[in-house]
């Protein structure tokens, strides 16, 4: 058994290219197709591979996408358990338009999946050995429960199991209230589940350090872009301001990067400082990879000694 395990429900085959602008009713010629394997918790496996942990990727696949991102998997040595189901896994697709460095982003829905589908995949990770961590990243497929994240906190959870979240919206609030180890929301998924506008550092800390106060999370990884990540943990918190980045290729699984980091350096027993400053330096990798890339440890290793991380005094 892996000492750790992401599950990505609604995975996808990841296509990205570029063009000099986007014009409108216009045929666009493009540049070369990249195709990646693609969706959230497939993204932190392949970082956690590259980064030495023994890692497998579960998530639910089908059709003729679904069998792609397994071989671009397997390419990749990052070992895996694709669970089959009926519908064909979607695909998305991302252009930067080179003229102004600007992305664009198109992210379709997924397959349905049947309530047949997703019970198996439910059942058979809570019937394993508990793993050291399970990662939960990404959204729910279309025909998913919106507490099927919560389900599986509230199975493994007190079975040692530490579980790491990255979701949005109704399975994101109502994982947070089964309780969890590790959450990264952005700050707009913040906003959204608090429902306030969290406009000043203040407020968007103490929001963060709540969700510690009231067992929620027992860390919280609060990604803010351009102004860097906020950590925030019941011994403290910390900020740490992004990176420059001359020339970023796009911002696909930045922020899954960023969790396997996190991940990483919390599996190997790093201070709270340390943990943020490579999960940093990981999401910085993954802007200049093209498409979905994502960070290569030689890259994080370089990017690690530069990031200024400093406690933050409580709001």
């Amino acid at each position: 058994m892996s000492a750790l395990i992401t599950l990505t429900p609604n995975p996808a085959l990841d296509l990205s290219t570029h063009v000099p602008r986007l014009v409108p009713s216009h045929k666009l010629r493009c540049g070369p197709a990249l195709r990646h394997p693609g969706g959230g918790g497939i993204n932190v496996a392949r970082v956690l591979h590259r980064l030495g942990l023994p890692v497998q990727a579960w998530y639910l696949a089908g059709g003729p996408t679904g069998q792609t991102v397994q071989q671009l998997l397997a390419a990749e040595g990052v070992p895996t358990l694709p669970l089959p189901i009926a519908g064909a896994t979607r695909e998305n697709f991302s252009v930067i338009e080179t003229d102004t460095g600007l992305e664009y982003r198109f992210v379709l829905p997924g397959p349905d999946v049947a309530p047949g589908e997703w019970q198996d995949c439910l059942d058979r990770l809570t019937a394993l050995a508990p793993p050291r961590w399970l990662v939960l990243s990404g959204g729910l497929a279309p025909g998913m429960p919106e507490d099927f994240y919560a389900r599986l906190v509230r199975a493994l959870r007190p079975r040692g199991t530490r579980i790491a979240l990255d979701t949005t919206g109704a399975a994101l609030a109502a994982a947070l209230q089964a309780g969890v180890d590790v959450v990264k929301p952005s700050l707009s998924e913040l906003r959204t589940l608090t429902g306030q506008p969290l406009a000043t550092p203040g407020e968007w800390n103490a929001a963060a350090q709540a969700l510690v106060r009231t067992s929620q999370a027992a860390w919280v990884a609060l990604s803010l872009g351009a102004q860097g990540a906020v950590l925030a943990h019941a011994d403290g918190l910390w900020h740490a301001p992004a990176l420059p980045v001359s020339a970023a290729q796009g911002t696909t699984g930045a922020g899954d990067c960023v969790l396997a980091a996190l991940v990483w350096a919390l599996e190997r027993g790093d201070a709270p400082s340390e943990a943020l400053r490579w999960g940093i330096a990981a999401g910085t990798a993954a802007l200049g990879a093209p498409g979905t890339s994502l960070a290569q440890r030689a890259d994080i290793e370089r990017l690690a000694p530069g990031v200024r991380v400093a406690a933050v005094a409580p709001p």
